[in-house]
Parts: structure tokens; sequence; C-alpha cells
């Protein structure tokens, strides 16, 4: 080893030791003859001191020593005494260098891993492996690993196989657009890159093995996001001879026995559940985020029986009228502080926002005026009002007033400081509607995919009334983001093909598309089903992140470009014709 210790690892206890470190060199310091240096690897850092007085040729060596140069010192752990350094781990010992060897020199690197002040992402991006050497990117990398393996280790102890699927498969339709690998071997043909290993767990339980789980990689071409990646990892689980709550039981413990060995806290069980009707009606989304409360309240009655024409207009048109209480918050927000939340709002569908500050038992707002002091009164009771509090409201379809509401709850929460970012607040949403309508093609679309099992009650509705059914699926959330889902699958092929009919899709091209699972199926499928928890959101949730390319070595950008790498990349014709690919664009390897 070129190594006898880390640079994390000694402490008073060595001294008088003679070790040898390697790392890189974090800073430089000079004074008077001493040298000294601060040495940096992924455990921590220790202080080096060279006597330049000594040695000649050490002399010429250390002092031509910069940033990010990595160097092997040899020395004796010595005693700080005096100049303890209480803030690192090794702060009360140093090591006087007795060699040095330069393994490599740095060039000067556009910004400084340890700076305080971070430069833009795409510049971090571009130098990942500068990045990568902060303590706070090494520290989420470390959480990654221990999360996978405290997963690995909860499922192997409740009997789960870990098996991989296929990473080249046939395209099938999941909602998000394929990433498409051409045949070399069969020309015009292709395979999709997995978005999930949907068919292939199915297919694994009815060939018997009843409890699998994978850390699986998937992929999808859509836009992106913050919280989103086109290639990201899925904590994959799917189980036999199962029912719905066997199912959560599992994954409650599974965060129960995360939070336990990552954070050092224990989780409540069963973890809550909610309907997804429930959570929409009070939340406005299938994703609430439960650390803070603020739910919608809906005012039609009171709203019809007004004079402001607005709120009245809109219950008579069949749309609602709903609100939320920012408690505390009148004398927050600014009248221009208000017409950008009205911007705001407008961006999720909403023609504007109503507003009412409390104040001595009455409303105050340009539109208070058209509400008598009934009216007043049965706002502030319905929302719970105090002085003080500050009421908005919006007036559209229920689906707007939900998507405009819950976005603006989710940046109050976040503006007035409402909750503790380091806390984890999970629960179940279930009940989810098997399908929803889609207004521009004008047929149904699954709400999930197209292989949940309905609801045993709502089965016979699925000719009369498909609106009506519900799913046997659920997600699990967290801190407003949608952290795993899941369902029980259809394991009768007669229900398989009356979902397939709803959706347009007819016996034949069921066949072509999903043949292979309804073969699977026809030779004996038990009841299963399963869920996948997305372990990027789940590693960055618990570093207390908000950004899921912080916890990702190499991420892509928000265009699904790699900066660091240049990926994607143009190929030569070369290539092209050996895949039997032909494009209307240049060859970039041509000469000018």
């Amino acid at each position: 080893m070129l190594r006898s210790h880390t640079c994390g690892e000694l402490r008073s206890d060595d001294i008088g030791q003679t070790v040898t470190l390697g790392g890189w060199v974090q800073n430089y310091r000079d004074h008077r003859g001493l040298v000294f240096i601060d040495l940096r690897d992924r455990y921590g850092i220790t202080q080096i001191v060279f006597n330049l007085s000594h040695d000649e040729q050490m002399q010429e060596v250390a002092r031509a020593l910069r940033s990010e140069d990595v160097i092997q010192v040899e020395g004796e752990v010595i005693s700080r005494s005096e100049n303890v350094n209480p803030k690192l781990a090794t702060g009360e010992i140093e090591i006087k260098s007795t060699g040095l060897v330069v393994f490599s020199k740095s060039k000067t690197p556009p910004f400084e891993p340890t700076t305080a002040e971070l430069p833009n992402e795409e510049l971090r991006l571009k130098y990942r492996f500068l990045d990568l050497r902060r303590d706070e990117l090494q520290k989420n990398l470390v959480l990654r690993h221990k999360m996978t393996k405290a997963a690995r280790d909860f499922f192997d102890q409740n009997d789960f196989l870990e098996i991989e699927t296929p990473m080249l498969g046939r395209s099938t339709p999941e909602g998000a657009r394929d990433y498409l690998v051409p045949s070399r071997v069969h020309p015009g043909s292709f395979y999709a890159l997995p978005q999930s290993p949907q068919i292939y767990k199915q297919i694994l339980m009815i060939a018997g093995y009843d409890r699998y789980v994978q850390m699986a990689r998937c992929f999808r071409d859509e836009d992106l996001r913050a919280d989103r990646q086109p290639e990201f990892t899925q904590v994959d689980v799917e189980m036999a001879f199962v029912q719905r709550d066997d199912i959560l039981e599992i994954i409650d413990g599974l965060m129960a026995h995360l939070v336990k060995e990552l954070r050092g806290e224990e989780l409540a069980l069963p973890l809550p559940r909610f309907t997804h009707a429930e959570v929409m009606e009070r939340y406005g989304t299938d994703k609430p985020d439960l650390r803070f409360g603020m739910e919608l309240i809906d005012i039609g009655e009171i709203a019809g029986a007004c004079g402001f024409g607005v709120f009245k207009n809109t219950i008579e048109s069949g749309g609602r009228v709903r609100g939320i209480n920012a408690r505390g918050a009148a004398e927050t927000y600014s009248r221009k502080m208000i017409d950008e939340l009205t911007d705001y709002v407008s961006e999720y569908g909403a023609k504007g926002l109503a507003f009412f500050r409390v104040a001595d038992g009455s409303l105050d707002s340009p539109i208070a005026k058209f509400l008598d002091d009934e009216h007043h009164q049965a706002i502030i009771e319905s929302l719970s009002a105090e002085p003080g509090d500050l009421l908005f409201f919006v007036a559209d379809s229920d689906s707007v007033t939900s998507s405009a509401l819950s976005a603006l709850r989710n940046r109050l929460g976040v503006e007035l400081e409402l909750y503790d970012p380091s806390e984890l607040k999970i629960a179940w949403v279930v009940d989810f509607p098997l399908l929803g309508w889609n207004e521009d093609e004008q047929r149904w679309d699954a709400e999930h995919h197209p292989f949940c099992f309905p609801v045993e009650e709502d089965l016979e509705s699925l000719a009369s009334d498909p609106g009506a059914v519900r799913a046997q699926s659920y997600d699990l959330v967290c801190n407003g983001y949608e952290a795993g889902s899941g369902s029980i699958r259809i394991h009768d092929p007669v229900v398989q093909q009356q979902v397939f009919d709803l959706l347009g899709i007819n016996s034949e091209e069921a066949e072509m598309r999903f043949g292979f699972l309804l073969e699977a199926l026809r030779y004996g499928a038990p009841p299963h089903g399963g869920i996948a928890l997305g372990l990027d959101r789940w590693v960055m949730m618990f570093a207390g992140h908000d950004n899921i390319r912080d916890v990702i070595a190499f991420p892509k950008t928000q265009k699904a470009a790699d900066l660091l790498s240049g990926a994607p990349s143009p190929v030569d014709d070369r290539q092209l014709r050996e895949l039997s690919i032909q494009t209307d664009l240049p060859d970039p390897t041509a000469s000018s």
C-alpha cells in the first residue's frame, strides 16, 4: 500500500508513530522556513509540516506544492499542543514530514472543491471530477452506498432474491418515450432500454420466484427537472401470493429500517394511509407535503350565495371556489408580493388569485365590499381564520383549483418556513383511479400502467362506468415527492384484455405489444404485486437536498446532456451504415 493511514484516521493516541499518507493538497502556508499544508482525502484532513531548513531538495519540492496536487508524505505523528484545531477530527496532531513524493501536479483548477461560494452548476458538471472532491458530495455518495446496502440487507433478511433483468428489451408503451437502441444483427429493428422492469418482474412471479428485488437501472426519455433524470435507479420489488396490505407492510418495515440505520431514529408504524380522493380534496395533489397543515378548504356554498361575480359565476357554471389560510402572514406579504403570487398560480391555469387579510373579525380586500358581513364571518369560520391571517382563493375548475392551490401551498410552506427541512413525513396514498380520460384524444389512459388490478368491488363497473373504477395501486409519498409507486397486478388474462379494450388496445395489438406477458399469464399466474422506490429521490431527501443531481455521481443536465463526457455526441457514417441507419445530418467527421 502507498499509505499506512487515511487523512481522517490519526489521533493523539498515534503520537510517535511513523506513518505514510497520500492525498490532495488542500491549501499551502509558508511561515518562515516552515511550510504547512492540509492534506485531504475522502476520509478527512491532516495537517503536514515541512521543516525546510533540514533538506534543500525537500525545500524546493515542498515550496512548489499547490492546491489539488497529489502527494505522498512520510513522517512522525506529533502533537499540535497549543495549536489544536477543534474543527478537525485530526486537530490534535500533525505530521512532521521526513519524506515527500509528488505523484501528480494539478493545473490551476477552474474552482476550488473546498470553496464556500460554489460556481454555477454547469461549470461544476463539466469538471465533475473536481466537484466530486467536495465534502458535501462525498457525504451524499457515502449515504447512497449505505442506503443501498441497508435496503439489500433488509430484503435479504426477508427472503427476497435479487435478480437482474435485461437492459435490452422490447419497446412497450409505459407512459414516457423509450430510449431506443438499433440492432446491427437485425437491421431496422430496435431494442428499448427499460423504463422499468415491470413485465420481467411479473414473469418472475409467474415463474415461481415469489420475492424479487433489484436495484434496477431505468431510462425514460422525458422532460427533466430538479428531481428527475433520464437514467435513474429503482429499488424494484415484486411479491406473489399477496394482497395490497402485505406489500405496504413490507415497505413500512423497509422505511423503518432505513430511518433507523441512517438517521438513528424510530419511525412510527404503520405509516399513515390516505385515499387518493382524500389527498386531492385536502391538499390538491396526490403527493402532499405533510410536514405542515394549510389544507385546501371549499367555500362553494358561501361563494355561490355572495355578491362577488367571479365567485358566484364560477359556482353556477359547475366550478369550485377553494382557499388556503396562510396563518399570521397578513403583514408578511405586500400587495406587490401578492401580485407575484397571482402570476405564479397563473402558471397552473388559475385566472386570478383572490385574497383577504383578516382583521378585527372581518375581511380586508379590494373585493371584500362585494361580500356582506354574514359572508365575511362564514369565510372566517370555514378557514378557522384569526386576526393577522392571510386567506387566498382560486375560483375555477376542480383540477385548476387543485393544481394552483397545491403549488401555492408548497411555495408558502417554504417562504413562511412552516416546517423543519430535515424532517421526513412519509405516508401512503391508495385507491387511485384506474383510468383517466384523455380529452385531446377522446379515450381512456391508464392512470399508472395497463397492468393494475381494479379494486374487486369495482370490477363490475369496468364496462358501465370506467371512470369510477379504482385501482389496487398505491404511492409512497414523502415531503411532497412521489417516492415510490406500485400496484397489485392483473393475473387474469380476461380482466387484462378488458382493460386493454378500454385503452383502445385490441387483442391483436395486445398480442403484438405484450404477447410474451399475456402468454405467460395463460400458464398459471399467482396473484402478485409490487412497487418501485426511487432510490435517487430517497437519498436526496435523507441528505436534505432538493436537487437530485447532488446525489448522483455523474448526472445529466436538464437537457439530458453529460457535460463531462460531451454525450450525446454525433457518430460517423461508418457506424450508422453498420446499423442500417441513414440521417439527413452531415457527417461530423467529414473534412470541411
